[in-house]
């Protein structure tokens, strides 16, 4: 729960992998000082903005824009003590939908780190606890790198669970296609495209970073970022594949469906040949005239009867042989 100043924790880090939460007191003196601390804030209290601009002040105002800014796509801003990021992450919140990606913030220099969220990411809460168990990162470098290591990692089981789907949905359209499936396979094609739709920015911003000159982003962790970016490499390529094959199976249900409409048309296009002849003898004999032939005779019906099923067997030896079915 954020205080009213909208911080949620506050972390002093000792260079081990150790973090000591701060108490509130002590917060303004740590931010301020050469110690390495982290400041985590939720954008949606109304005083982190006040506190940002009294204990920050050192902060451009576009910087401070863009970390509160309602909506955003990944990006990096770079100045010479520090780094502007804007991360996302796939939304693992109760109720959500992964392809809602939650954003987080961050401010970056060697000695401060002030990240900021509007929805609760589970990859600030991963650190937290690493940090807590004295197993954290040492350095600015590497919560950079850690971070985008759990929020990539979690990425992957989602467009593995993606894959899936449409395997299942694949599956269904070879053995049994059905209208409904239409609605799955959008729905698949939609969440690749949102996915996408962040993952290609952030891939941009994770390489732009890690061929940056800061003088705090050491070597290590610069070849961390490039196995996440390797990573968002795949991810991309992955969603592009899925959104192909989810095309193709698009192609194939409609393929299918098609061929059963005009199967089914082309029954009753038999059917009906073979009523139209039967239909008009019926109605030729079912005239009110005289001079209708058996009129008088007391089997004349069972005798119609048969010239009909004959003209139908006639009917069904004629289409076998021009192979109409």
């Amino acid at each position: 729960m954020a205080n009213s100043d909208g911080i949620l924790h506050a972390c002093e880090l000792d260079g081990l992998g150790k973090g000591t939460e701060l108490e509130p007191d002590r917060i303004s003196q740590a931010v301020k000082s050469e110690t390495l601390t982290w400041t985590h804030l939720d954008a949606n209290e109304p005083g982190v903005r006040s506190w940002l601009e009294k204990e920050v002040d050192y902060l451009d105002p576009i910087i401070l824009d863009a970390l509160l800014i309602e909506e955003t796509r990944p990006r990096i801003l770079q100045f010479e003590e520090g780094v502007l990021l804007i991360l996302r992450g796939v939304n693992l919140n109760e109720n959500a939908e992964p392809e809602d990606m939650v954003s987080i913030r961050l401010w970056i220099d060697s000695n401060r780190i002030i990240s900021i969220r509007r929805r609760p990411l589970k990859a600030a809460t991963d650190i937290l606890d690493r940090l807590l168990a004295g197993k954290g990162p040492k350095s600015s470098s590497e919560f950079l790198s850690m971070l985008g290591g759990r929020l990539f990692e979690r990425m992957e089981p989602v467009f593995s669970e993606l894959d899936e789907r449409l395997d299942s949905v694949e599956e269904s359209v070879m053995d049994s296609p059905d209208t409904k499936d239409r609605h799955r396979i959008t729905s698949i094609r939609k969440q690749a495209i949102l996915f996408k739709r962040y993952i290609m920015p952030q891939r941009d911003v994770v390489a732009t970073l890690r061929s940056s000159d800061l003088n705090w982003l050491d070597t290590t962790n610069k070849r961390k970022l490039q196995e996440s970016l390797d990573r968002l490499i795949r991810y991309i390529e992955d969603l592009d594949t899925i959104r192909e094959r989810a095309q193709i199976v698009k192609d194939e249900l409609a393929n299918a469906l098609s061929d059963r409409m005009n199967k089914n048309l082309y029954v009753l296009s038999v059917i009906a040949a073979i009523f139209l002849p039967l239909g008009f003898l019926t109605g030729l004999f079912g005239v009110n005239l005289g001079g209708i032939p058996g009129i008088d005779a007391e089997n004349a019906f069972w005798v119609f009867s048969g010239v009909l099923l004959a003209v139908t067997a006639i009917q069904v030896v004629l289409f076998k042989f021009l192979k109409w079915f």
